[in-house]
């Protein structure tokens, strides 16, 4: 037997599209059967690498007891939070004032109306440690809204007034605006956070602050805290030491034990950020990182015609992290008694494990430090490293691997293309995989999925990463799609009243809030990647309106970011582009690879970059010949004089 989820594309849908539950995907179908037969909603979002997702699909979706009850007495709508963060971001927020807390998988009641009235996350099918019971939840939420329908209706109708409001009293507070002083005072609070010890801030659990670390990059601050960072992240378990990508989080503070499930975003913001840290720093390490993690991306995330999936799964054989752990004695029999010892020494592996009694391959010590405990040399010991981790991945290949969600989402895919294009500029690779993925993105032309609207993350994410695929080809096609995208977004999804852009176009979906979420979470938010944009645009174009748009939306957030640096960090980078004076770099003529790795293996997170003779009608080009291998430089409305030497160039943009 299956539900109407069987005829929905999403992995996470038809994950439960054999459920007793009567599911409805999200639309206009379940509210209409709700308002018919005067029944709340109950409503559950959640994505297919959610590991409590998982478990409350086992234990409360396929229990036939509590299906029973739902079917009854509610209108079930299962929702893939990645599909539509739109629907997740409005019912998120009411969670959070709800219960002061959020998180998936999430589970809402509504009226027919779809307005929230009570709310939680996990819940495990009977009491249990403090928690209330799924069927006691359901028993008493039925109960209110038959006996209590008006004051059901009262309280959701409180919360849906409070949504958003906060953002709104925020964002109306007076603010000294963007000045060189803020962005110094924003690094000094993000500082006072920072773990010395392990790297990162605060403590358990802890995420990758990708945004805000590429932030202190671009104002030259807290290098230490940079370094330090990116070494233990990428030395840590969190990172996959044989495969190459990051896992979601880690439940530690040491970054050992991770969240296994590996995210396209949490893997397309770091290789991009390694590839920057690579580019200030010049450390080889960082660079390694970056190949390691596109490299997984290539292998592992790719589909046939381009584009990039969205997740892979903690879970392999119901159990989180089974496919990537290991004994000690499967690393002996595999690498040899010698190379074993050695390999086991390096990457923390031992006879107890670290975790449950298995080992998660991590650095804990410097290799150096490793090598002379050992008595061999450090490139010994690199060699031995690498021939093991390729031997080691061939053997898990054959383990039972996690499951894939081959989603494709427009906005995660032009992050990604963002990566692979800086790092086609500063290794020299990668220009198959950008220009795939780009025009794979012209195909979609703005849609989620081929069955969903673009949201604002949508067209951003893939404007952003066309832009910067055109600065790795030169292919000015990608750059006039992006315009073309970012004009959609200006026209459709503008909020004329408070400046900034909605997360929804005009012409969407009604739903009970327009949503408008500026916050640079884990993901960037799409307003902080259009300001990027408009910037971008107002160079590139000549059109200084582009400016004015960006402005008006930084400005309209900022004592927010003033008050809480660690959600914007992607809108501070921003903020110090705005602030400063990006590098307008044009190069003319046939010969240009050379001034193109000076340009790659340079930092310059201010950087607007034109060349081709495709490129002639822009205004960077304006007047330049393009018989001549020539580069030219200019910042702050004055040129240098034109070069046509390579290391001159690299001493222009340093």
């Amino acid at each position: 037997m299956t539900n109407r989820l069987a005829n929905e594309t999403s992995p996470y849908l038809l994950q439960h599209a054999h459920n007793p539950v009567d599911w409805y995907p999200w639309g206009s179908e379940a509210f209409a059967k709700a308002k018919a037969e005067n029944k709340p909603v109950f409503l559950s979002v959640g994505y297919s690498a959610c590991h409590w997702c998982h478990v409350m699909e086992r234990e409360s979706f396929e229990s036939a007891e509590i299906a029973a009850i739902l079917n009854e007495l509610f209108v079930s709508i299962k929702v893939d939070r990645e599909e539509r963060p739109d629907v997740d971001s409005i019912y998120m927020e009411a969670v959070q004032l709800m219960t002061g807390h959020g998180g998936w998988p999430m589970s809402v009641f509504l009226t027919p109306d779809g307005a929230p009235f009570y709310a939680g996350t996990y819940f495990p099918p009977d009491d249990r440690h403090g928690m209330p019971g799924f069927r006691r939840v359901l028993a008493h939420v039925a109960d209110a809204f038959r006996h209590r329908q008006e004051d059901v209706r009262g309280a959701a109708q409180e919360v849906v007034s409070a949504i958003g409001g906060s953002l709104r009293a925020a964002t109306g507070r007076e603010s000294g605006g963007v000045t060189s002083a803020a962005l110094q005072q924003a690094v000094e609070r993000l500082a006072q956070n920072y773990d010395r010890v392990h790297g990162g801030f605060g403590g358990a659990p802890k995420f990758p602050p990708s945004m805000t670390l590429d932030f202190l990059m671009q104002m030259d601050g807290g290098r230490e805290i940079v370094v330090n960072t990116l070494t233990k992240m990428a030395r840590g378990g969190m990172y996959d030491q044989i495969g190459g990508g990051f896992h979601r989080y880690s439940v530690d503070a040491r970054w050992l034990v991770p969240h296994f499930e590996k995210m396209l975003y949490d893997n397309a913001l770091l290789a991009r950020l390694y590839t920057r840290a690579w580019q200030w720093t010049k450390d080889p390490f960082f660079a390694r990182i970056a190949n390691e993690i596109l490299g997984y991306v290539q292998r592992e995330m790719t589909s046939p015609d381009g584009g990039f999936y969205s997740s892979q799964d903690a879970d392999s054989e119901g159990e989180e992290g089974k496919f990537y752990v290991w004994s000690r004695r499967e690393v002996l029999d595999v690498l040899g008694a010698d190379e074993g010892r050695i390999f086991c020494a390096l990457y923390d592996i031992t006879e107890s494990g670290n975790w449950e009694g298995h080992n998660i391959l991590n650095v804990p010590r410097d290799p150096e430090a490793v090598a002379a405990d050992l008595g061999i040399t450090i490139e010994r010991l690199n060699e031995i490293a690498a021939r093991g981790k390729c031997k080691l991945y061939g053997v898990r290949a054959e383990r039972v691997a996690p499951g894939r969600d081959d989603k494709i989402l427009t906005g995660w895919n032009g992050w990604m293309l963002a990566a692979f294009a800086e790092a086609k500029l500063a290794f020299g690779r990668y220009e198959d995989v950008v220009r795939a993925n780009a025009e794979f993105l012209l195909r979609r032309n703005g849609k989620r999925t081929d069955r969903i609207a673009g949201l604002l993350e949508d067209y951003s994410g893939a404007a952003w990463g066309l832009v910067l695929a055109y600065e790795a080809t030169h292919e000015r096609r990608y750059l006039d799609a992006a315009r073309q995208l970012v004009d959609e977004i200006v026209n459709r999804f503008a909020d004329e009243e408070n400046g900034g852009f909605f997360d929804t176009a005009i012409d969407h979906e009604k739903l009970i809030t327009r949503p408008k979420d500026v916050f640079d979470n884990a993901t960037p938010s799409g307003n902080s990647v259009t300001c990027d944009l408009l910037l971008r645009m107002a160079v590139l174009f000549g059109e200084e309106t582009y400016a004015r748009l960006a402005t008006r939306a930084i400005d309209a957030v900022w004592p927010l970011a003033e008050r809480y640096p660690s959600g914007f960090g992607f809108l501070l980078g921003v903020a110090a582009w705005r602030l400063g004076q990006p590098k307008e770099i044009a190069l003319t003529g046939a010969g240009i690879a050379a001034f193109e790795r000076v340009i790659g293996e340079t930092y310059l997170p201010h950087r607007i970059l034109v060349a081709g003779e495709q490129s002639a009608s822009l205004p960077l080009m304006e007047g330049r010949p393009h018989d001549r291998t020539m580069a030219y430089v200019c910042q702050g409305y004055a040129c240098q004089e034109p070069t046509a030497d390579p290391e001159r160039l690299r001493e222009l943009l340093e």
